[in-house]
């Protein structure tokens, strides 16, 4: 795995790799402001109404506040993980080629597929951010809770990019994304780190992208 992790790293500052980024980000900017500028009044009044229950009117005031942000900042990162797994074929591909220049390529993945598991992992994301809130306020198990949370967005829709691309026998692909949460958190490290938290959809695609071919 410290191998996977090192050429993952190596790849993620080449330029070509940071372009896809830099693409990938100010699409994911653009989107998640028109979201906030229209429903930004109905998140901010559900997630008071959510907090009522907490007896001091400041708590729940500062509470709002806070929660507000870290939705919005939440979305950011979902949206840069769906449209990172709908635009990051050609880049797989490209890296491939690079690493692993006799391994063919074995298919495609479905753009429906992918659409529905990119939003259904953000739903499922979303939903249970939401509702256990109060647990990241818990020294260490909310940052391990939240990793884990994280880790959802970009679990499923990887695994199912990178192996459709180069795995065609669906039992080889079944052992080879065993890891694939442990992959998906360390991919989720980077979220705790302002600026580079856009890195963590790509990162999470190479890394799968290295770990699946690593003995090919």
């Amino acid at each position: 795995m410290n191998k996977v992790i090192t050429k993952s790293l190596q790849d993620i500052l080449s330029g070509e790799v940071l372009l896809f980024v830099l693409k990938v980000t100010f699409a994911s900017l653009i989107v998640t402001a028109l979201f906030v500028w229209i429903f930004g009044g109905f998140l901010s009044g559900f997630i008071t109404s959510y907090l009522s229950w907490i007896p001091w009117e400041w708590l729940q005031t500062t509470g709002a506040s806070v929660a507000t942000m870290a939705v919005a900042y939440m979305l950011f990162i979902v949206i840069i993980s769906v449209l990172t797994s709908l635009m990051v074929e050609p880049l797989l591909i490209k890296l491939a080629k690079k690493h692993y220049p006799n391994v063919p390529v074995a298919g495609s993945p479905n753009i429906t597929t992918s659409v529905f598991l990119s939003i259904k992992a953000a739903l499922l994301f979303l939903l249970l951010f939401l509702f256990t809130f109060p647990l990241l306020f818990i020294p260490i198990l909310g940052q391990v809770w939240m990793l884990w949370l994280w880790s959802i967005i970009l679990k499923a829709p990887t695994a199912y990019d990178v192996s459709s691309l180069f795995i065609s026998d669906k039992k080889v692909i079944k052992e080879k994304t065993k890891k694939s949460t442990l992959i998906a958190m360390i991919a989720s490290l980077f979220n705790y780190v302002p600026v580079l938290n856009i890195f963590a959809p790509v990162f999470a695609q190479i890394l799968f992208l290295h770990y699946i071919l690593k003995d090919r």
